[in-house]
């Protein structure tokens, strides 16, 4: 947070004016915002000594509808669901929608992990994907020592 110095000298209208003009707009417009049709599924990440588990909220999706793709320790996830209903023969719509839904969400991997052993399940509405540690990082038990 930085502080903000005012100047009590000039009118109200200085001050707002020096809000808008000094106020970090960069940070503003590179946070995660979804697109149009999207929406950002909630995550979740937790993490033990053996690995990491990334929990993403997707209720009304299916397993095909989702994608992860590894690429220099970068993991995407990324899903798209269409619904589209048939038009039948003769029938005419006042009204019709049509569903669509995506989402594209990238993490960086840290280089503790091993990214051919990532595994991914879906089950009751949560995509989970497995992120083993190499074996090398876990923590080791410890060893006692015998002093001769």
């Amino acid at each position: 947070m930085s502080l903000i110095r005012r100047n009590e000298n000039y009118p109200t209208w200085s001050n707002f004016f020096n809000d808008v003009l000094n106020h970090d707009w960069d940070v503003s417009f590179n946070t995660n915002y979804s697109a149009p049709n999207s929406s950002m599924p909630a995550v979740n990440i937790k993490e033990d000594a053996d690995k990491f588990e990334i929990e993403l909220a997707a209720p009304d999706m299916a397993k095909e509808d989702f994608k992860l793709e590894l690429k220099s320790n970068v993991l995407t996830i990324s899903g798209e669901k269409k619904t589209e209903d048939e038009k039948k023969e003769g029938e005419k719509y006042t009204h019709r929608e049509f569903y669509y839904k995506s989402f594209t969400r990238t993490f960086t991997l840290p280089s503790t992990t091993d990214g051919e052993k990532i595994a991914a399940k879906y089950d009751k509405g949560v995509l989970k994907v497995s992120v083993p540690k190499r074996d090398e990082t876990k923590p080791k038990p410890s060893k006692l020592i015998e002093i001769a």
